[in-house]
């Protein structure tokens, strides 16, 4: 058993349930050869904190799932975990209108590292390191004890560089005839769990969503940039919008937009879709004197193209002050971002910089963060990463 030592500043923190180890909290300790060993966490004094395994993920060498010194890290301990994971979101699997959702959310349910989202009857485990990936036989053998399922998949988020693995995704059970239709909200939504790493929709935003289609959409127009697959678009024009613009670089967005729209029954023929890098559509669209009742921002919290980097923590100020060029008096901006080391303090910040920058007036209307099946563990504020503002222009 590998014993790592806590330095003496955070050996309170760490006891206190600080689920990540952080490179700065504890002695330097040769780590490189032991993705998926199990180590044991010593305060100052060599007394034992918690056990955890180790695996690079972000900014982290491994996680902590342990503070019990008898407790094993085994099959035992993986199932009791899913048994709460799932017992927490009965309601999620009994709500016809919604059959897409997380079921297992890392260090929020215990186990840094690793999702688990279901997708009508279809699992999809997801690692973020080789550490965990090493327990993938335990863990999968152990959940689907538990469950009923169409067929499992998998995704792997660790090699060098950042960038999926590009690999044949199916585990076990049947093979899903791609894409699969999910609903959310009552909605239709096309996935594919074996495309690449992503299914086709982001989970996480289903509250907002939900806002926008039954609140804020009606008798709309409304531009939606880094569109994806056009589910924002889907989701308003479900919900009374007279009109929806949609923006991204990605030349397979027109497709799989023109895919969410038809499973819903929508003429995307008199919709707009628009593939272009988004920063030049906004230079573009000024020009063009275009303007919207609702414009929403959904960026990567990194995104690179032609002559250009984004950055969420660096870069928002100036894509609200593009926002706010495009949206009328009385108008709506829909302002999200995933980056977890942008705090909702500073997210705000950026929004008010922008509009006092651009001499405009506004009015934060309504906020949101992580749904409720997105479990965060409140010792590790990193975990409540998503931050939403409905801000109205005024």
């Amino acid at each position: 058993m590998i014993e790592i030592i806590s330095r003496k500043q955070y050996d309170e923190k760490f006891k206190e349930g600080f689920p990540l180890l952080v490179p700065q909290f504890v002695s330097e300790t040769d780590l490189s050869k032991a993705e998926g060993e199990l180590f044991h966490l010593l305060d100052h004094k060599s007394h034992f904190i918690a056990k955890g395994y180790v695996g690079k993920q972000n900014k982290g060498l491994g996680w902590l799932l342990s503070w019990k010194e008898n407790e094993e890290i085994n099959d035992q301990f993986f199932m009791s975990k899913f048994i709460v994971a799932l017992n927490k979101r009965t309601k999620f699997f009994q709500d016809e209108e919604t059959t897409a959702f997380r079921v297992f959310n890392g260090e929020g349910d215990g186990i840094g590292g690793l999702t688990i989202d279901y997708y009508g009857g279809y699992y999809l485990f997801t690692f973020y390191s080789q550490g965990i990936y090493k327990f993938k036989d335990s863990i999968i053998n152990q959940f689907k004890n538990l469950v009923a399922f169409e067929g499992i998949y998998e995704k792997r988020r660790f090699d060098e560089k950042g960038k999926y693995i590009d690999a044949d995704d199916f585990v076990m059970g049947k093979e899903g005839d791609f894409p699969i239709i999910v609903k959310e909200n009552g909605v239709n939504i096309a996935v594919n769990l074996n495309d690449g790493a992503m299914t086709g929709v982001f989970l996480d935003q289903r509250d907002v969503r939900k806002k926008i289609m039954r609140k804020y959409s009606n008798g709309k127009s409304v531009l939606n940039t880094f569109s994806y697959t056009g589910v924002f678009s889907v989701f308003a024009i479900m919900g009374g919008a007279k009109f929806t613009e949609s923006v991204d670089l990605a030349n397979r967005s027109y497709a799989k937009t023109v895919e969410q729209m038809a499973i819903n029954e929508i003429d995307y023929d008199i919709q707009s879709i628009v593939i272009e890098d988004v920063f030049k559509y906004f230079k573009r669209a000024k020009n063009e004197e275009k303007t919207f009742d609702m414009v929403i921002l959904d960026p990567p919290s990194y995104a690179k193209s032609k002559g250009f980097t984004f950055s969420s923590a660096k870069d928002y100020t100036g894509l609200i002050k593009d926002a706010i060029d495009l949206t009328n008096i009385e108008g709506m901006i829909v302002a999200s971002t995933n980056n977890s080391s942008v705090t909702r303090e500073k997210f705000k910040a950026m929004i008010d910089d922008a509009f006092k920058e651009k001499k405009a007036n506004y009015k934060i209307i309504e906020e949101f963060g992580l749904p409720k099946d997105f479990a965060v563990n409140d010792k590790l504020k990193e975990s409540d990463y998503l931050k939403v503002v409905f801000i109205k222009k005024s």
